[in-house]
């Protein structure tokens, strides 16, 4: 499993009985999990005296609960600024567990000694944009909702990266690809997190188990003669990780060579000292060093 253990201002406290006590710079959160199905005792006080909490709906959904919580603050990891405010469906604005990610491919930024081109698709609120971005990379953001590509803008603005070479970009990914491959656009790095389920800003429907593998397949066509990595999140608990090894390997290593490792994604829980599971990642990384 691939730890996301560098956080300050983030942890999981403790998780039980399907929901998960996060700290949140100085705020206390509890949110649903699928994965906790464990029962263990909530003996950290953070569980009564929480700053929010989502309250899953037995009828699909849920909302949140505040206790002085603001509208908006901020967290830091390495450098790196993020805008946290809860909205729809318990999420923050950020992802944590990602960080893991974050590191490995801003080290092989870092030491690639040329120019890197990345391409981040289903980009949210951008933290692997910024990260790729702090690492010296110039970045193509593209995600198919005006109000996360405008929250990634802010991010980039709170991290000092205003004036970084981000290109942002509002449109359906998979469209922008094909486009991308006709005008002979390509890049050294390739970063996916599409969802389970979702729908393009025309009205798209986007299946991850029916079109993941075509869209892996496609954007292969947009990497450079010398790439250095191609990542691929999934949250959906249907894809395991030999799965996204599968693809990458299928689509990349005749063409590359290289290697392909998937794995979980984990958080470190304090309480406890296990690690809370977060989805995998498929990593296919060049013979570089």
């Amino acid at each position: 499993m691939w730890i996301a253990d560098g956080w300050n201002d983030y942890e999981v406290i403790d998780c039980s009985q399907g929901e998960k006590l996060e700290r949140w710079g100085d705020y206390l959160l509890v949110r649903p999990d699928p994965q906790v199905i464990w029962d263990t005792p909530k003996k950290h006080r953070g569980w009564k005296k929480m700053n929010g909490h989502y309250h899953r709906s037995s009828k699909g959904g849920g909302e949140w609960e505040f206790f002085d919580l603001p509208e908006q603050w901020t967290i830091d990891y390495k450098g790196l600024t993020f805008n946290l405010k809860p909205f729809s469906f318990k999420h923050t604005g950020l992802f944590p567990e990602q960080a893991a990610n974050w590191d490995w491919f801003g080290n092989k930024i870092r030491k690639a000694g040329r120019p890197v081109k990345v391409l981040n698709l289903f980009a949210y609120t951008g933290g692997a944009t910024l990260a790729a971005a702090k690492a010296g990379a110039a970045v193509t953001h593209v995600d198919a909702s005006k109000g996360m590509v405008n929250w990634a803008k802010e991010n980039a603005r709170s991290s000092g990266l205003g004036d970084a070479p981000i290109r942002w970009i509002v449109d359906d990914c998979v469209k922008f690809a094909e486009r991308e491959i006709r005008r002979g656009n390509h890049y050294d790095g390739i970063i996916m997190d599409p969802p389970s389920y979702g729908r393009g800003p025309k009205g798209e429907i986007w299946k991850i188990e029916e079109a993941i593998h075509p869209f892996v397949k496609l954007c292969a066509q947009l990497l450079s003669e010398e790439p250095l990595f191609y990542l691929i999140n999934s949250y959906t608990t249907g894809l395991a990780p030999s799965v996204l090894t599968y693809m990458l390997s299928t689509e990349l290593l005749p063409k590359y060579k290289g290697s392909v490792r998937s794995d979980e994604l984990g958080l470190p829980v304090t309480e406890s000292g296990l690690v809370l599971p977060c989805g995998a990642s498929g990593r296919w990384e060049s013979g570089e060093r």
